[in-house]
């Protein structure tokens, strides 16, 4: 297509915009919009279908249902204190290796990159069996401590992009204001900078935690005794394998739901101070 310039002499046209569209895909649970009002809405449907399967299951056939209702509380007790745990150790992992990947340093930035790749191109799996049985001839580990450092060393890598992306979403005249007014680069992070980075990054931090609390159930080939190897132990005594994961699929359904529940309910919060 050609156009005549104001000189008189043929031009090119000026190509249209191309606007690129993200394409956001997380592997946690639904979490709830909160404008969505409709009693049907997608989780409303998800959650209480699965919390209405396990009373109705172990009402209609109590055996097998309900014997396993009563086998595997200790086991939703053990995922969530190893889920719990693993997040509270992949947070100070991940904020180092946020601030690290955006540091001058150039020492700093290439430990935290390294670290950030190495570890999210190694399957969860075979880290668990690297720290419980290769590192068992250096450090002897108990089976919930190696499982719970695993899964923090993991996803301390992939919370560490979290933090960079929203270190890096806060605009650069802040940094510039606070070292005008007298504070040094790593104050501004730490009373500027990081407050307002936590409400951008909640919602990947939910996401996170949603995640880590599914990956949990492979903790179950140390021997430790989460959900799912309370199943397969229940499962591996009475031959009720379809049952067995039956209840342990809905039971880790309602749990990633709830809180996916909270995410929302907390993210709603931080928005609300925030526009205060």
């Amino acid at each position: 297509m050609v156009e005549v310039t104001p000189s008189g002499r043929p031009g090119r046209a000026p190509r249209p915009e191309i606007r690129q569209t993200r394409i956001e895909v997380t592997d946690g649970a639904l979490i709830p919009d909160r404008g969505e009002k409709s009693v049907f809405s997608a989780w409303n449907l998800s959650f209480f279908g699965a919390v209405a399967l396990l009373v109705i299951l172990p009402l209609v056939s109590p055996k097998p249902y309900l014997d396993i209702l009563r086998f595997i509380p200790d086991g939703v007790v053990m995922t969530l204190l190893v889920t719990v745990l693993s997040i509270l150790c992949a947070l100070p992992i991940g904020l180092l290796a946020g601030v690290g990947r955006i540091a001058r340093n150039k020492v700093l930035n290439r430990i935290a990159t390294v670290y950030v790749e190495v570890v999210r191109g190694i399957p969860l799996l075979a880290q668990i069996f690297y720290i419980y049985y290769a590192l068992a001839k250096l450090l002897p580990l108990q089976d919930i401590v190696a499982a719970v450092i695993a899964m923090g060393f993991c996803y301390g890598a992939y919370i560490g992009e979290i933090f960079r992306a929203g270190l890096q979403s806060i605009p650069r005249g802040q940094m510039e204001a606070a070292i005008a007014l007298g504070l040094s680069r790593g104050q501004a992070i730490r009373h500027i900078i990081l407050p307002q980075t936590v409400r951008v990054v909640l919602p990947p931090l939910g996401n996170e935690f949603i995640a880590l609390l599914k990956d949990s159930s492979l903790v179950s080939i140390l021997a430790v005794s989460d959900l799912l190897r309370r199943s397969r132990e229940y499962a591996s005594k009475t031959f009720n394998y379809f049952e067995a994961f039956t209840v342990a699929a809905l039971v880790y359904l309602v749990l990633t739901l709830f809180f996916s529940r909270l995410v929302a309910l907390m993210e709603g919060r931080m928005q609300h101070r925030g526009s205060r």
